[in-house]
């Protein structure tokens, strides 16, 4: 066993270190202001219940497409992760890309949302905003990138309406919910859902959020902080940190009868691959989808491993599909330094194509 080299100069040299990274940053703490949620200007332009559809404005010197493009995120946290910060925007990229972004925000669920149902957000409030946005631009069809969760209810509306989709974008959405490496669906096969709805009514953000954090318990609950200290005496370094930590824990609750839903179907039965998924009387068949594909996925992703993600291709009617590959996580493909010059890019020169 070789002897430990430890120098008592080192030890002192980083004890001053330490405090002094400390000092920097409880000053760059108490310099910070609230934390802004979004960046790029966006305007709403049609409200129903909680829900808020943005439509945001196009740069400077660029005009936008003639087909809007729908965002669709999850109802699991907070939808500004795609317009975290300046020079870290998925909606940013898009419109630099001359895309026409709108954007649903669904609000925060409370009590009286317990019994919305699957059917209610997918047939009830993407189909409105779709028709409202169609209205507005007169077409009968628009473009839609849904998003994780958000991905999968794109997938069941374009597969229900495919005369309103022209072009549908997936971004780290799950279609087999049981392949052997997602961890996140082997938790919950056993589940009894009925009991947990029928206890809790909605379900709780902080429950969902601390789920999530579990699947990566050192990484994600302690060892970023500790590797906080390293970037307290940097300012801007020191807010990045503290937008990501407001998206984490700004989770909203899961109306009770969507959550029992979408549950039960993907995750135990895994409706996508062998049917079984209703909505308002009607099975969802991602064979009746006819419209052209772009599906994206991050090759580390723990959430949506890509083998969940890919599975669309073998399932998907249509016979223009592509698959765009992503170095990254689940988050990563939204915020790193590499997919902002590769995703947005890539998925306007997609649409572009196929005006």
């Amino acid at each position: 066993m070789l002897p430990i080299d430890i120098r008592p100069d080192q030890v002192v040299n980083e004890v001053l270190e330490f405090n002094k990274k400390i000092g920097e940053g409880m000053q760059n703490l108490l310099k910070s202001k609230e934390i802004e949620t979004g960046v790029s200007p966006k305007d709403p332009v049609y409200t129903e219940d909680k829900l808020v559809l943005y439509r945001y404005r196009s740069p400077e010197g660029v005009k936008p497409g003639p087909v809007p493009l729908l965002v669709v995120y999850a109802l699991v946290n907070r939808p500004y992760m795609t317009d975290i910060q300046e020079n870290r925007s998925t909606i940013k990229g898009l419109l630099e890309a001359g895309q026409d972004v709108y954007l649903i925000d669904w609000g925060y669920p409370d009590r009286s949302d317990r019994y919305l149902t699957m059917d209610d957000y997918i047939n009830g409030y993407i189909d409105d905003c779709v028709d409202f946005i169609c209205e507005q631009h007169g077409l009968d069809a628009i473009n839609v990138l849904g998003i994780c969760q958000g991905g999968a209810f794109s997938l069941c509306y374009a597969s229900m309406h495919p005369e309103k989709v022209r072009n549908l974008v997936t971004m780290v959405t799950p279609v087999d919910f049981q392949t052997p490496g997602n961890l996140l669906s082997k938790w919950v096969q056993h589940m009894d859902v009925d009991l947990l709805v029928n206890t809790m009514g909605n379900i709780p953000g902080e429950l969902m959020n601390w789920t999530f954090l579990s699947l990566k318990p050192f990484s994600l609950t302690g060892q970023k902080y500790i590797n906080l200290v390293d970037m307290m005496d940097n300012e801007d370094a020191l807010k990045n940190f503290l937008r990501m930590e407001k998206w984490i824990f700004d989770s909203p609750d899961q109306a009770g009868e969507t959550f029992r839903q979408f549950i039960k179907d993907f995750y135990q039965k895994n409706a996508f691959l062998n049917g079984g998924c209703y909505l308002g009387g009607q099975e969802v068949d991602l064979g009746n989808l006819s419209m052209p594909i772009l599906n994206i996925y991050a090759q580390q992703d723990h959430l949506v491993p890509p083998d969940a993600s890919k599975a669309l291709k073998e399932l998907a009617g249509t016979s223009d599909y592509t698959e765009l590959a992503f170095p990254g996580g689940h988050i990563g493909i939204y915020v790193s330094g590499r997919a902002q010059k590769e995703v947005p890019p890539a998925i306007g020169k997609w649409l572009d194509e196929r005006v």
